[in-house]
């Protein structure tokens, strides 16, 4: 008997060990930036079923659709508040010629794509469809162009096609093709991945390649207001931000690239759905590492241009994982789990938090590939708890940043640890505080106390994100097993709020 309770009263210390309480600190400063909307961006590749199978079904097709595109994902996106969407590619982007995929389909010439599961593709999907797709999103579309067997010809006329209002042999083939107005595209990759798949090329190489294709697309002062966007590191590769900055003029760069995905191994990723708690730690472990790359990238770009003009823009990011057991490995489609949900909004955290440097990001990918919002299965249609934590952190878009500072309680694991606690939050235009959090402990429940006094907040409602174990994913038998519902687990004691958070869990406070 007293053996029984001693090991009761070892168990209770150590739990109350773990929810010691975490205090943090919000800033309403003045010179404090905005959350750019972009950083809540996505991406659509030329891959596996993310275009043919997932956007795009043919106007054909007994799926509803609008000239092909799915009215299901566009009315999913438009309430995500979709900001803008990367496309072709990725890979996809460095062997696509945009003149392929206009004019009638059937006159099209099919591309095979090397990259992604060498299927033969007709380029029924291209310039008008995509852009158009944008304009019933409402989002901006962000083109990556052609550098690695491309031309600075080929990617001005793309330009030129799309953006030219007056008379031009690009804007009369527009005209020709069906649509009169231009659609005044805005951000333009040049390149992607220059250092692998897009032509590996060192970095001083891809510098001069990039201010040859830059000068074409653009006169002078880039009376079009295009963003040219270099492509960017490979996660820690610093020297390729360095070279870069120190090589292109500052008025020929509105933003540089960042690609970084939470990878166990690449040789080994794991399970997407099967994983331990060991394969979620080493993933949050990579994920987390987010914070230390923008932070560097930051800093040596600070050297160059100290007034900020330039854009940090992580147009990649998210888990990979091996692909579902019975898929075309060369598709990339895996399941979306709880782990990618605490993944997600740690992630974003770090964006809002670096918002003077970081103005746009790109989630990898929108449908049926890697970390996707939606998932697919002929006409049925899920969305996974990535897109649950997209739509509860909408509310930061546009909102002006109200700095956290706190010390974050450990998450441990095999004599490991990583940061329990993840936080960033903002005041929207309304008044509004949000307030997100997440909770990356796999076990252990985490309590927050968080003054609010200051920020003139009255009313607090939430929102949470959780399930019973962090393997549980929606699927198409069971689509809303993991939804958001409100949250109640905090108390507002005279201007303080007392929050316990349930571990790998993303909660969103709203204060007015």
């Amino acid at each position: 008997m007293k053996k029984a309770l001693l090991i009761t009263f070892l168990i209770t210390f150590c739990n109350q060990l773990s929810f010691a309480q975490t205090t943090i600190t919000i800033k309403n400063t003045a010179d404090a930036p905005t959350i750019d909307k972009n950083i809540y961006g996505h991406f659509a590749e030329h891959l596996g079923r993310c275009i043919y199978g997932g956007f795009f079904v043919g106007d054909t097709s007994k799926i509803p659709n609008t000239n092909g595109v799915r009215n299901d994902i566009i009315a999913a996106l438009k309430d995500l508040k979709i900001p803008n969407l990367r496309w072709p590619g990725g890979c996809f982007a460095d062997t696509y010629h945009w003149k392929d995929g206009i004019g009638p389909q059937e006159q099209r010439p099919t591309i095979v794509n090397k990259w992604w599961g060498g299927v033969t593709e007709d380029n029924s999907f291209g310039t008008h469809d995509f852009l158009n797709m944008c304009e019933l999103l409402g989002a901006e579309p962000y083109l990556s162009g052609n550098v690695g067997s491309g031309t600075v010809q080929e990617l001005a006329d793309w330009v030129q096609y799309t953006n030219f209002s007056g008379k031009s042999p690009m804007s009369d083939l527009r005209a020709k093709n069906g649509r009169k107005e231009p659609w005044k595209v805005k951000f333009w990759g040049i390149g992607n991945e220059a250092w692998g798949c897009g032509g590996n090329m060192t970095a001083e190489y891809y510098a001069g390649e990039y201010r040859k294709f830059a000068t074409f697309m653009s006169d002078w002062e880039n009376t079009g207001g295009i963003t040219r966007i270099a492509s960017g590191s490979n996660s820690a590769d610093y020297n390729w931000t360095e070279v870069l900055m120190k090589g292109i003029p500052l008025n020929m760069l509105g933003g540089v690239g960042v690609h970084h995905y939470a990878v166990i191994d690449w040789g080994k990723k794991g399970s997407d759905r099967e994983f331990t708690e060991e394969g979620y730690f080493k993933t949050m472990q990579s994920a987390l590492k987010m914070e230390e790359l923008v932070t560097k990238h930051s800093a040596i770009m600070d050297k160059y241009d100290p007034e900020k003009k330039v854009a940090m823009i992580v147009d990649e990011w998210g888990g990979w994982y091996e692909v579902e057991k019975g898929t075309n490995p060369g598709f990339l489609y895996q399941q979306n789990t709880m782990r990618d949900a605490v993944l997600a909004g740690a992630t974003l955290n770090i964006f809002n938090n670096h918002a003077d440097r970081v103005r746009m990001a790109n989630l990898a990918q929108c449908v049926n590939v890697l970390q996707a919002v939606i998932l697919t299965d002929k006409a049925k249609m899920i969305t996974t708890p990535t897109y649950s934590v997209m739509k509860m952190y909408a509310v930061h878009q546009d909102a002006k940043l109200l700095p956290v500072s706190f010390e974050s309680p450990s998450y441990t694991f095999n004599g490991e640890k990583l940061p329990a606690v993840s936080a960033s939050a903002s005041k929207d235009k309304n008044g509004a505080v949000h307030i997100s959090l997440v909770n990356v402990d796999a076990k252990n429940k985490n309590k927050i106390e968080i003054d609010v006094k200051d920020l003139g907040v009255k009313t607090v409602t939430g929102t949470v994100i959780t399930s019973a174990k962090l393997q549980d994913y929606n699927s198409f038998e069971n689509p809303n097993k993991i939804v958001p519902t409100v949250f109640k687990g905090f108390e507002n004691k005279k201007g303080k709020l007392e929050i316990t958070i349930p571990p790998f869990s993303v909660v969103v406070l709203e204060g007015k």
